[in-house]
């Protein structure tokens, strides 16, 4: 008999799996619930279920899609990394991020990213597959359940891990639908983010969308020729498009948009770049997030030193940007923005 992964299925379709057991509708809403508010691993846990039924869900149907394989926790213990294994043998890496008031986990969307960008080490792993709407889901299941063993609760989820979520679009969105709903995981939509290299198609659909989640680009260059070998993906969708699509998504959803801009020293850290990214942003409702690269050993880039960053932030504070300066986590583990490989860091035969 076919077993049946349930985080694959929404309510319409659990509906459909209890009928064809000859179970009455609101088993499904039972079941839903036991997945996403009580964060249920296993049938035996559904209680307020029949015996029967939960026997007749145990083989035909599973819940967990992911193995944890490796952990390692930053030293400071304010972050922790997993190593999951796919039920294929893939691997992905997700990682989660304590704050003073918030809880956040950052997850991947595809096993490696095609995108290729020459300073991100998962871009240098290739693609491999997209991740179903189940393997994202268990992502943050997994560590909203830690966090409720700890006596804590998930605040925030961010799309940053492996991969280019819009890319992956219905399948990260099926996975926000579920995130958001209040009769699933109930999180509320202005604690959703997605980031992107700037898939313009995908921007559309996004523009489109009734949850009103929040959307970060990952701009790194405001010039199309240093962009276009930064962010390879630039040479399908260049920057006046994608500008022109940012500017649509903010008049059509009212909502503010993130930038993000890795600083790489030598790179794209001139106060000439600040210039010409403010110019690039000016009239648009918006928020940069500067970054300083987070290394990788693999990798020539290096991050910008102190004085290039200052000198970056002069210039866009001069033109009246608003900015943030963000500090890496989890750089002794390389859980970083860019550092994620979902290989294991002592691999068989090494």
């Amino acid at each position: 008999m076919q077993e049946i992964s349930l985080l694959e299925l929404n309510q319409e379709q659990l509906g459909e799996l209890v009928a064809s057991l000859g179970e009455p509708a609101y088993r499904a809403s039972q079941i839903y619930g036991w997945l996403y508010k009580s964060l249920a691993t296993d049938f035996s846990q559904m209680t307020n279920l029949p015996k029967i039924l939960r026997e007749e869900l145990a083989q035909r149907a599973y819940i967990r899609t992911l193995r944890p394989l490796e952990e390692v926790v930053s030293s400071s213990g304010l972050t922790k990394k997993l190593l999951f294994e796919l039920r294929d043998g893939e691997t992905i890496e997700s990682v989660l991020m304590l704050y003073r008031r918030r809880q956040t986990v950052c997850v991947s969307t595809q096993v490696g990213c095609a995108i290729g960008c020459p300073f991100c080490a998962t871009g240098q792993t290739g693609f491999i597959r997209n991740l179903s709407a189940g393997e994202i889901l268990e992502q943050v299941l997994h560590f909203a359940r830690f966090l409720r063993e700890e006596g804590e609760q998930l605040t925030n989820v961010v799309f940053m891990g492996m991969g280019e979520p819009l890319a992956n679009y219905d399948a990260t969105w099926q996975a926000i639908e579920r995130l958001n709903d209040p009769a699933g995981f109930g999180l509320g939509s202005r604690h959703i983010t997605l980031s992107t290299v700037g898939i313009i198609p995908g921007i559309e659909r996004l523009s489109q969308e009734t949850i009103p989640i929040r959307l970060a680009i990952s701009l790194h260059s405001p010039d199309n020729s240093l962009r276009d070998r930064l962010v390879p993906i630039n040479r399908k969708y260049p920057l006046e498009d994608l500008m022109r699509a940012c500017r649509n998504y903010v008049e059509r959803t009212k909502r503010r948009l993130t930038f993000e801009y890795v600083l790489i020293d030598g790179i794209n850290d001139s106060p000439w770049h600040a210039q010409k990214l403010a110019d690039l942003l000016e009239g648009l409702p918006c928020h940069i997030n500067l970054i300083p690269l987070n290394p990788t050993p693999d990798l020539a880039f290096r991050p910008s030193p102190r004085r290039k960053i200052l000198a970056f932030q002069a210039e866009l504070a001069r033109s009246n940007i608003p900015y943030t300066f963000r500090l890496g986590r989890g750089l002794d583990i390389r859980a970083g923005c860019g550092q994620l490989r979902g290989k294991p860091k002592n691999p068989k035969g090494a």
